[in-house]
């Protein structure tokens, strides 16, 4: 059996930091097809992989580009009510429950993949699609681990033609291109803290040791339910450990598990701290700090819990102080002349219901001079309080227009015609980020990390979690290096 010992010297965990010399994980599948059919000017030939629930959301997203020529449809749950519609809409696409077959026996029919599956799931399919030359659209997070996501930055730098895009859909509409503006004017500048809420109750599911009926079953997971029918529970579980089938993992509930996903930070992370991170140049933390959880437990994720990430003075930029809050009671301080932050209404829905809080997600930005709020995805920011915004009107610089959305972006891209604005280059290091807060939450403590050697200097079990658990037997091959 594999053990930790054993995964770390496979995946070369040096002490001088992850050891990421030539990736070129698919050299045992050379004999896999390699060919893509030559891309036509006006549609990009792709398969889906996640068809259901936000999977069927950004299917829709990609059909009304009308550039996109759907070639296959992939989901472990084929069989199930949520994938229905998706499967009806497109009879004529080739119908796959597992990536692995799909690739191997039409690889060469598809130029490009789009990915809604569990965060933890992310990895192999990314790693497997960027080696075979497939364009890759993933939501965020962009992976579950440091070392996965350091493993994929690594495999697009090798492969320059292979377009990527994560899916952090306001990375594509006004607050991307307003940041940037202000930033440029010197409008934002001088920023030394932020503070960025999720404080809705999305807790995904009521598991809790503590209460019952689970307390009763004296195990910190749940117990084994009836697998549904035609679900492919060993292709759903990939590379994580194996656990027995039950509906608290399945449908968005493995949000909430740290063997599965990336709780509510990796979740909104992206949605609320993306140009906040790539305009003000942040990179790592060099400390990252859990400095309150109810509830916290070795299995899931805490009920509320605040992170503060610490980055140091980049070029003639202030350190900054990166606050992250959630948790339904547990908001933020909230500055003077804040008044109400609305939400965006290009959130998508989702199968956990509508967010409901007292405080909608959002940040508030504070610089030397001036103080900005934003909410999440695309929202404007915004100066405050009200009388300082109307003193700067006639200071602030026209903003650009955004000549396509994300879907399009990834789409013109892959034609050739533009440039993704979050590629995995980009969103790589902000998802770094987010793997080593969900470390301290794990470990309730507080780490130094060093990013030159990218290990924590006063954490030695920490730094096994930078790799997590070794992949189960027969998965391993998406890590070789």
């Amino acid at each position: 059996m594999s053990t930790r010992r054993d995964f770390l010297k496979t995946v070369s965990l040096a002490t001088g930091g992850v050891a990421l010399g030539g990736v070129d994980l698919m050299a045992s599948n050379a004999k896999k097809k390699k060919v893509v059919s030559t891309p036509t000017p006006e549609k990009v030939k792709i398969a889906y992989i996640g068809i259901g629930n936000r999977g069927e959301q950004i299917i829709n997203d990609f059909a009304k580009t009308g550039m996109v020529e759907v070639v296959a449809l992939c989901d472990v749950d084929m069989g199930a009510p949520h994938t229905q519609k998706t499967i009806a809409k497109y009879p004529n696409a080739k119908q796959y429950r597992d990536f692995r077959k799909m690739f191997d026996e039409i690889g060469n029919e598809f130029e490009a993949v789009a990915v809604a599956v569990p965060d933890f799931a992310h990895f192999p399919i990314c790693m497997l699609a960027v080696s075979e030359g497939k364009h890759v659209y993933v939501e965020k997070p962009m992976c579950r681990t440091f070392y996965e996501e350091e493993l994929l930055m690594e495999a697009a730098k090798k492969h320059p033609n292979v377009v990527t895009q994560v899916g952090n859909q306001g990375h594509s509409e006004a607050n991307y291109f307003q940041f940037k503006a202000w930033k440029d004017a010197g409008i934002i500048k001088d920023v030394t803290a932020v503070t960025a809420h999720m404080n809705n109750s999305r807790r995904w599911h009521p598991w809790d040791t503590t209460e019952e009926p689970y307390a009763s079953y004296k195990i910190k997971y749940p117990p084994a339910h009836a697998l549904p029918k035609d679900m492919d529970w060993d292709t759903w579980l990939g590379t994580a450990a194996y656990h027995d089938y039950s509906p608290d993992y399945h449908l968005g509930q493995w949000r909430c598990w740290y063997d599965f996903g990336m709780g509510a930070l990796g979740d909104w992370g992206a949605h609320l701290l993306d140009t906040v991170h790539e305009f003000l140049e942040l990179g790592l933390p060099y400390e990252v700090t859990l400095t309150h959880a109810k509830g916290h437990n070795d299995y899931y994720f805490p009920y509320s819990s605040t992170i503060l990430f610490r980055f140091p003075a980049r070029k003639d930029m202030p350190p900054v102080d990166v606050t992250w809050y959630d948790g339904i009671d547990n908001l933020p301080p909230i500055p003077a002349g804040y008044g109400v932050q609305g939400l965006d209404p290009n959130i998508p829905v989702t199968n956990q219901g509508a967010i409901k809080t007292k405080l909608n997600p959002g940040k508030i930005i504070y610089s030397k001079e001036l103080t900005f709020k934003g909410g999440s995805h695309g929202s404007p920011l915004t100066i405050i309080p009200a009388e300082k915004a109307k003193e700067m009107a006639d200071k602030l610089p026209e903003v650009p227009k955004s000549p396509s959305n994300h879907f399009q972006n990834f789409l013109l891209a892959c034609m050739g015609k533009e440039k993704t604005r979050s590629p995995f280059e980009i969103n790589g290091v902000l998802s770094q980020v987010f793997s080593l807060g969900v470390i301290a939450q794990r470990l309730n403590t507080q780490l130094f990390f060093d990013a030159r050697t990218k290990q924590f200097t006063n954490n030695n079990f920490a730094n096994s979690l930078l790799v997590g658990t070794p992949p189960r037997k027969g998965w391993e091959e998406f890590y070789k290096l």
